[in-house]
This record gives structure tokens, C-alpha cells and sequence, in this order.
């Protein structure tokens, strides 16, 4: 069994910035690879970010690359999430995920672990 707790959010202005973690615990593998999501109320969830088990790989989803940046500690057992450059349309419940395959998908199907999720919003 693999838990995962995220951290990190809150109000925060447009511009601003928030950095996002997800520690995990319990059966933990360094092969994971990790990704981040997030949902606004009424809307589907959506695809952030994700990042390789040796952070080899990183994916971003296009509304938020040059702005976000993933990055993971293994010997912490921690994936990162740092926002910058905030908009109004990321506010989002924003959920971490593990995924057995390694790699950096996309597809929230090829994660088999989740977290509860942090509130994340940003105010004009």
C-alpha cells in the first residue's frame, strides 16, 4: 500500500508563486514515476506535470510550461511542484500520483496511486 500526501497550497495572488510536495510513504519504490493534476470545480481533471523515476523525463502540460517545474528527491521520497507566474485559471484541487511504469505519462490511467489533493487559489 502506497500513500501519498500533498502540501503546500493555499491563496496566493496572480504572479505570485507556491511550491507544491507530495511525501510518500509506506510500500515506496524509487522506479516510480510521478505526475501532478489538478480539477476546477465543474471541469474535468487535467494533466500538469510529471517527471521520470531518475528525473530523466519531465512533461508538462502546455498551459503551464515556462511557468511550473517538477522536480523529485528520491532519498526524501518526495515529488515538488513549483508555480510561478500564477494565473487565475490554475485554481485547481492539484493531486499528485505514482505510476509503477517509471516514466512520465500523461494519462491519468497510467497511475495506480493518488493522493488526497491540496487546494490551490489564486486571486486577481
Amino acid at each position: 500500500q502506497v500513500q501519498l500526501v500533498e502540501s503546500g497550497g493555499g491563496l496566493v495572488q496572480a504572479g505570485g508563486s507556491l511550491r507544491l510536495s507530495c511525501a510518500a510513504s509506506g510500500r515506496t519504490s524509487r522506479s516510480y514515476g510521478m505526475g501532478w493534476f489538478r480539477q476546477a470545480p465543474g471541469k474535468e481533471r487535467e494533466f500538469v506535470s510529471a517527471i521520470s523515476w531518475n528525473s530523466g523525463i519531465t512533461n508538462y502540460a502546455d498551459s503551464v510550461k515556462g511557468r511550473f517545474t517538477i522536480s523529485r528527491d528520491n532519498a526524501k521520497n518526495t515529488v515538488y511542484l513549483q508555480m510561478n507566474s500564477l494565473k487565475r485559471e490554475d485554481t485547481a484541487v492539484y493531486y499528485c500520483a505514482a505510476s509503477a511504469i517509471g516514466l512520465a505519462s500523461r494519462n491519468y490511467y497510467d497511475y495506480a496511486y493518488w493522493g488526497q489533493g491540496t487546494q490551490v487559489t489564486v486571486s486577481s
